[in-house]
């Protein structure tokens, strides 16, 4: 068996931590371009986060000879475990992540709203508005919170490492 998707998520898991480091030192500077490089390296950091919890699904899903290179979701996931009629303690517990107001789904939150894009006047007035204004949903736009936000994303990266980590350990046996 390869372990594509081990490297994968090590990988990924890796860059996150490397990104928050980067982060914290951004957070220290006072050049021009601090909260540029701030909102940056938050968002790189939930990219990575996120782009390991993939690999890892897939890992789970290579560990159950399940199809992984046909899997990108949880629900993706649970579906072909379904179809084989196989149940995974770990792909429980991702789901018990994901379905509470756990880390996980802070996470996982916090990813999706870097994607969202709003029109500046739909924002505001939520009336008309041109559509050649888009206003890009920021993380955390007045940078009042960074040391707050600094420390969430420190311990996604850690929850992240230490639920692979221990999952890995029960996969062993399997």
């Amino acid at each position: 068996m390869s372990n594509i998707y081990i490297s994968r998520t090590n990988q990924k898991l890796l860059f996150a931590k490397l990104h928050l480091d980067c982060l914290k030192q951004a957070e220290q500077s006072s050049g021009w371009s601090k909260h540029a490089q701030i909102e940056s390296f938050e968002e790189s950091v939930l990219f990575h986060l996120v782009s390991a919890y993939s690999a890892y699904l897939r890992e789970i899903a290579q560990v159950y000879f399940l199809e992984p290179e046909n899997i990108s979701t949880r629900d993706e996931l649970l579906e072909q475990m379904e179809v084989k009629g196989l149940e995974a303690p770990e792909a429980k517990e991702l789901s018990l992540l994901a379905g509470s107001d756990s880390w996980l789904s802070q996470l996982l939150a916090a990813y999706r709203a870097c994607w969202v894009a709003q029109d500046r006047e739909q924002a505001a007035h939520s009336g008309h508005a041109s559509l050649s204004e888009i206003h890009v949903v920021q993380v955390n736009p007045d940078h009042a919170s960074d040391l707050a936000v600094i420390s969430q994303l420190e311990g996604w990266v850690n929850s992240m490492r230490e639920l692979v980590d221990r999952q890995r350990e029960g996969m062993k046996e399997w």
